[in-house]
């Protein structure tokens, strides 16, 4: 059902039930590494290149995922997922092997949050009983694509952000016991004029908060009606800048309510610089870290708002401004009463 101009809100509650999520040996390193199924102790993952390594982590994390539940992988009937890398490659190569009817999307960083937004609206109007969405990013691959590849030893600035390496996916049913996919509402594009590739927080804040606001007043709640409202990967910059917009909207928002899975991943003197970034980032934070508080009853309902830079080698050549997005998503616990 359409609430507003860009909420949808899922009736039938699409269920979690199951989720996988896997990383690299920098992520073992974090501050959350009990939110990972598998963490392997070298970049490669025993591949000859970083896009397959990618590739190995996304496949491991959707049959972790399927593994957890109770349905067979030819129960499920479709498979959402992206990446950052030239045409999706690692996920188109990862589908072959998943072997799922495949959709392939594309948001930078908020392709998590497009991919479960997807999977929910599907399912909630009975188009699927099971789909598997998901996302994916590999450090060395990034970095090779849109920067320098990792043996350049360029120097960042300190607006720049780590990619993460690793993959994270969740099994989404029409039928289960929570936690529930409760809305989605699908950013637009905003674009702020800046051109700077190594400050990707502070060109996606304003698109956070352009979202956050339209979820809010679809659905006419406050920000008071979620336990904690997720940014994808702003880091330390983009998370205040978008504090600043919010605060010039007139939208209160508790700065104790209000976190960042680009400061949460990784711990306090990781060379992150302004934090972490990455499709993975939001996708391991959310289902590894934060689902699982829910499923401990720490959290009874969050909003997470994964925040994409649509830039590309192409465009940062040209001189372009960045086009940023923001894709939320709720999730809550609890029966339909609650």
């Amino acid at each position: 059902m359409l609430t507003g101009h860009r909420t949808w809100e899922f009736i039938n509650r699409p269920s979690i039930i199951t989720t996988g999520t896997v990383g690299g040996p920098f992520e073992a390193n974090g501050s959350i590494p009990e939110a990972f199924d598998t963490l392997h102790e070298d970049m490669w993952i025993k591949q000859d290149s970083f896009e397959k390594a990618q590739q190995k982590m996304l496949e491991e994390a959707c049959q972790i995922a399927i593994k957890k539940s109770p349905i067979e992988k030819e129960n499920v009937e479709f498979f959402i997922a992206g990446d950052l890398i030239n045409q999706i490659t690692p996920t188109s190569f990862a589908a072959k092997t998943v072997g799922t009817p495949y959709l392939g999307v594309f948001s930078a960083c908020a392709t998590s949050m497009e991919s479960l937004a997807l999977a929910a609206t599907i399912i909630n109007s009975g188009g699927a009983n099971y789909i598997l969405t998901g996302a994916s990013s590999h450090n060395a691959a990034a970095e090779k694509q849109f920067r320098y590849p990792t043996e350049y030893g360029g120097q960042k600035p300190p607006t720049a952000q780590w990619t993460v390496t690793g993959a994270g996916c969740a099994l989404v049913a029409k039928q289960g016991n929570g936690p529930y996919v409760t809305s989605a509402t699908i950013g637009k594009i905003v674009d702020m004029g800046m051109t700077d590739p190594f400050n990707m927080g502070g060109a996606m804040a304003a698109a956070a908060a352009d979202t956050i606001e339209a979820h809010l007043q679809d659905r006419n709640i406050d920000p008071s009606y979620y336990d904690l409202i997720i940014t994808g990967d702003l880091g330390h910059i983009g998370r205040e800048v978008s504090l600043d917009y919010m605060h010039e909207r007139n939208i209160d928002i508790n700065p104790d309510q209000y976190v960042d899975c680009g400061l949460t991943i990784y711990r306090e003197g990781q060379p992150v610089l302004s934090g972490a970034s990455g499709p993975a980032c939001s996708a391991i934070v959310t289902y590894g870290h934060f689902l699982k508080q829910m499923a401990e009853g720490k959290l009874k309902r969050i909003l997470m708002v994964a925040t994409g830079s649509l830039h590309s080698p192409l465009s940062v050549n040209q001189k372009d401004p960045i086009p940023c997005i923001a894709h939320a998503v709720s999730i809550e616990s609890g029966s339909d009463n609650e």
